[in-house]
């Protein structure tokens, strides 16, 4: 088995830096560390696997010596998913705590459904109270209007005695 010198160096490094980056306390940095080792570990995982030989699947071959062996490329691809499934959650997890960090005192309280009717319906009543007021203080003033006395209006013209008769046309 010929392992390459430099990638060996190469991953060492990731997965050092990777650990150093992990153990300072922000979600970012965690995040960035866990990135590097995970490379760091696909490179290992791709050392581990000894010489390049022929495709593993290959018509009318009976000599399996010459093959690649195909399980350290399906440890490297189910690695890279792994990997990429545990960096969405920690992307949710950043994004949640910077949410929650915007949002000061508060913080993620939300008010129950019972809450919010009760809100509602207290403005529901305010509404139709200041409403009723307005009503009661037209009326007063309506009221008021009918008390005074009642100033001469002319007569329509359609009234009786405003109609002149047939006889009385020149």
């Amino acid at each position: 088995m010929s392992a390459s010198l430099t990638l060996l160096v190469l991953a060492s490094v990731l997965f050092a830096v990777g650990l150093y980056v992990m153990m300072e306390r922000n979600l970012t940095r965690i995040l960035l560390g866990f990135l590097l080792v995970g490379n760091g570990v696909n490179i290992f995982i791709f050392l581990m696997s000894g010489r390049p030989g022929s495709a593993p699947i290959t018509p009318d071959s009976g000599d399996a010596a010459g093959l690649a062996d195909p399980v350290p490329q399906v440890f490297i691809l189910t690695a890279i998913v792994i990997n990429f499934g545990i960096t969405a959650f920690l992307l949710a997890l950043i994004y949640r705590s910077w949410w929650l960090a915007q949002l000061g005192e508060d913080g993620d309280t939300v008010l129950s459904d019972q809450d919010e009717d009760d809100e509602d319906s207290a403005q529901v009543f305010e509404q139709a109270h200041d409403d009723d007021e307005a009503i009661q203080e037209a009326l007063d003033a309506s009221d008021d209007d009918d008390d005074t006395p009642a100033t001469s209006t002319p007569p329509h013209p359609t009234d009786a005695a405003s109609v002149p008769e047939a006889g009385d046309r020149p």
